[in-house]
């Protein structure tokens, strides 16, 4: 499998980037574009503390070529992300699968996928398949396409609008 996270104009895809695709492509263009709110939003701060305090005896934060960040790993077998709800469990799911298609494609296989919501006391265990690597491949270059157009994408009408650190871009 290529390595294909990077393209000519060196666009690295970084996970948050990914899960951000599944969120907004406003949300990604803005973070993309350095212009970050997140240190300010209240639902992130939180997102934060369950993440400092939760899985306390876990060594956290695997960083991976300044590509992907690892919640942390279980028995050299199971990455995990730790997630605040489901509200957008979808982007979670596929920011995971991104993960275990990226350490993939570094020749590390034979691993599985956790998603974490520790106040809501629940995991799901996540797989990649092939049909998700096509798909992986795609949303990437749609991820670059958006990052590298000089214009913002659109506003979007979503119930997470209003808890977004970038609300007030879009709508104030």
């Amino acid at each position: 499998m290529e390595n294909n996270y990077m393209d000519k104009d060196n666009v690295k895809v970084t996970g948050v980037m990914f899960y951000y695709y599944f969120v907004c492509y406003r949300k990604l263009w803005y973070f993309f574009h350095d212009i970050q709110m997140e240190n300010q939003n209240d639902n992130v701060i939180i997102g934060k503390m369950i993440d400092q305090n939760a899985y306390l005896r876990e060594k956290k934060h695997i960083m991976i070529d300044g590509v992907i960040n690892i919640d942390f790993i279980e028995g050299y077998k199971v990455i995990h992300e730790v997630k605040k709800s489901k509200s957008i469990e979808e982007a979670g799911i596929w920011q995971l699968k991104y993960y275990l298609w990226y350490l993939k494609s570094k020749g590390i296989i034979g691993i599985t996928g956790m998603i974490d919501y520790p106040v809501l006391k629940r995991r799901e265990k996540i797989k990649l398949t092939n049909e998700d690597e096509i798909e992986i491949e795609r949303i990437l270059q749609d991820i670059k396409s958006i990052c590298q157009s000089d214009r913002v994408p659109d506003k979007i009408k979503s119930k997470v609008c209003k808890n977004c650190s970038y609300y007030e871009l879009c709508y104030v």
